[in-house]
């Protein structure tokens, strides 16, 4: 069974960073793009940023600069490294991504299970 772990969130100051981690785990034959999103109480699930399997990656307009995805595609992992972060980042983060597993070799679009991230003023 195909599934992403995420880890890394919690409380932290605001000026304060983060870094987020999602595991891809199973029996996975690739993986295309891998992104972030976030969904703060009261608001849509937006995308924050994603990075496609070469490398090439897009962030959100309104982090200005402040975040950094990255991935190790032989660990089928995806990081997100958060600086800077404000009040208003607070959110449950989500990790997403287009796989493809060996029980079918199509390729299937997955969500983790979220992680809080809480910066306090």
């Amino acid at each position: 069974q195909v599934q992403l772990v995420e880890s890394g969130g919690g409380l932290v100051q605001a000026g304060g960073s983060l870094r987020l981690s999602c595991t891809a785990s199973g029996s996975i034959f690739s993986i295309g793009i891998m992104g972030w999103y976030r969904q703060a109480p009261g608001k849509q699930r937006e995308l924050v940023a994603y990075i496609e399997s070469d490398g090439s990656s897009d962030y959100a307009d309104s982090l200005e600069g402040r975040f950094t995805i990255s991935r190790d595609n032989a660990k089928n992992t995806v990081y997100l490294q958060m600086n800077s972060l404000k009040p208003e980042d607070t959110a449950v983060y989500y990790c997403n991504a287009d796989l493809a597993p060996y029980s079918d070799y199509r390729v299937h679009n997955y969500w983790g299970q979220g992680t809080q991230v809480t910066v306090e003023d």
